[in-house]
């Protein structure tokens, strides 16, 4: 299952930041290029079930949302733009199929599967999060990724939209809050650009920082808008934003905590 694959494929990013264990980051490379060469359609769309050599199903919701937040997850640690650019065009394959604008939330179903006589909308986080507070949280971090303000906008609407809820049953709303946080909190971008880009990523994540994306290149990438104006061939350095606003450069991971706390 496309899905469960891609959860898994978090998991091991995750581990992989905490425990700077390639072995993690190997199986979760190994994963998520299965999905991309065989759950991943000419037409951008992905299918949901592989099973014997054939894949099979289109996907759901929670298949695409899983997959875009692995992708992102595995830009921030490999800085391969790939990723980055995978999960993007998933986003629109997304938007162009399930989103349903007149309430700002995704239908489980994509507009290409046969017409049910209705389209439902999971939004209740369980023990797995709900496929549209993943898909909002996607989008908020594309959002600082791209600076896409579209991207930024959708995923404040789907916040709000179940913001009265929240308040009346909070513990199926995890998801939502911690993206609630993000919204009122202070969110960062951490770029880190640079030819020891990688060594101060891997030490910048031994820290635990959730309220912000992390990056980094060892290449002059202008083509990313994150990267845009930040290279220096002789420097690598650590830039800390709040929606694209920078304060001065700094070099090492210490100098880059303090200004996350001021």
């Amino acid at each position: 299952l496309t899905g469960w694959n891609s959860l898994m494929t978090n998991g091991l990013v995750d581990a992989y930041r905490v425990f700077n264990d390639q072995e993690f980051l190997d199986l979760a490379l190994k994963n998520a290029n299965f999905i991309k060469d065989n759950q991943l359609r000419k037409d951008g769309g992905l299918n949901r079930n592989y099973k014997e050599g054939k894949s099979t199903i289109n996907a759901y919701l929670e298949d695409y949302a899983a997959t875009i937040e692995a992708y992102i997850n595995l830009f921030e640690v490999t800085s391969d733009e790939k990723w980055l650019n995978l999960a993007q065009n998933l986003t629109k394959y997304t938007i162009n199929h399930f989103y349903n604008p007149e309430n700002g939330m995704f239908y489980f179903t994509s507009d290409e599967d046969s017409s049910l006589i209705t389209r439902s909308i999971e939004y209740m986080d369980n023990v797995i999060p709900a496929s549209n507070s993943i898909m909002a949280k996607n989008l908020f971090k594309l959002s600082h990724l791209t600076f896409d303000m579209d991207y930024n906008e959708k995923a404040a609407q789907m916040l709000h939209n179940v913001s009265t809820d929240i308040e009346s049953y909070p513990s199926s709303y995890s998801n939502w809050l911690d993206l609630t946080l993000n919204y009122t909190k202070p969110f960062y971008e951490i770029v880190i650009a640079g030819k020891n880009a990688k060594a101060i990523r891997n030490e910048m994540n031994t820290h635990y920082i959730p309220n912000a994306v992390i990056a980094s290149t060892e290449t002059d990438q202008e083509n990313i808008e994150v990267f845009e104006g930040r290279w220096d061939d002789d420097n690598t350095w650590i830039y800390v934003c709040v929606n694209n606003a920078c304060k001065l450069p700094v070099k090492t991971v210490n100098e880059a905590l303090k200004l996350l706390e001021n």
